[in-house]
This record gives structure tokens, sequence and C-alpha cells, in this order.
């Protein structure tokens, strides 16, 4: 009922989130290799060593700036949805330019609140935004 009270409102004490720590996104086993080489080449996220005790999980952990980006893996894979993450960089067609000489398809592009942007999706299938402000 807790959870309850708070979405209605009546919660009396915050939780007092200040920061985020890391985000994880999802790719099936069978695609895993293929999701991870897409982080690491086209993407060109600076990987972390994973703590020993996580490795036999598969996935990989990147550092953006000072937030954590971690790709689990999951044993089948996720539906096709809008949720995503967004990457900011200083110069969107550039990064543009980088993407589709990958041969990476734009799925959308745009501007929405001052963010130039546009969307692409993993070889897994997760929706990511490439953004610049």
């Amino acid at each position: 009922m807790q959870a309850t009270a708070a979405l209605t409102g009546d919660a009396t004490m915050p939780i007092g989130i200040s920061a985020i720590d890391h985000v994880q996104m999802t790719v099936p086993r069978t695609l895993e290799a293929e999701s991870l080489a897409f982080y690491r080449t086209v993407m060109g996220l600076k990987e972390i060593p994973k703590p020993e005790e996580l490795r036999a999980r598969g996935g990989a952990w990147f550092e953006v700036g000072a937030v954590q980006f971690h790709i689990g893996v999951d044993p089948d894979p996720s539906p096709k949805s809008k949720r995503h993450i967004c990457f900011l960089v200083p110069d969107l067609s550039t990064a543009k330019r980088a993407i589709e000489a990958h041969g990476i398809a734009i799925e959308e592009e745009g501007v929405a609140e001052g963010l130039h942007r546009f969307f692409v999706r993993d070889p897994a299938g997760n929706r990511i935004e490439i953004g610049q402000r």
C-alpha cells in the first residue's frame, strides 16, 4: 500500500534522489557479441571493467561522462518499444554522418524542447536517441 500512497500524492517523505549512477539496457544472448561491437565501435563508448563477480553474466559496462551505461544479457529478445537512452554529442551532423557510414539507418529525426536529435536502433532493437543542445 505504500506504493499506492506515493502514486496518489499521499507520501510524507521524499526519498532524496540526487543523481543517476547508471542506466542498463538489455540484449538477448544471441545478439550479445553484435550488440557489444555496436556500442564499442559504432557508438565509440569507453568500456570499463565489470566487477569480477559479475563478468560471468555477460554484457559490458561503459562510462559516459559521470554516468555508467550497462549492457545486460537476457535469454530472450525484448519487444520493440519507444523506451530509449539519449546520448548527447557536440556536433549532431558529424554524429549522423558517422552513424550512417556504419550503415545504420536513421529511424526518426527532429527537434523537441530545444534538443536537435535523431533515433537509431542497436542490433537488439533498443532505441537510441542521439542529440545536441
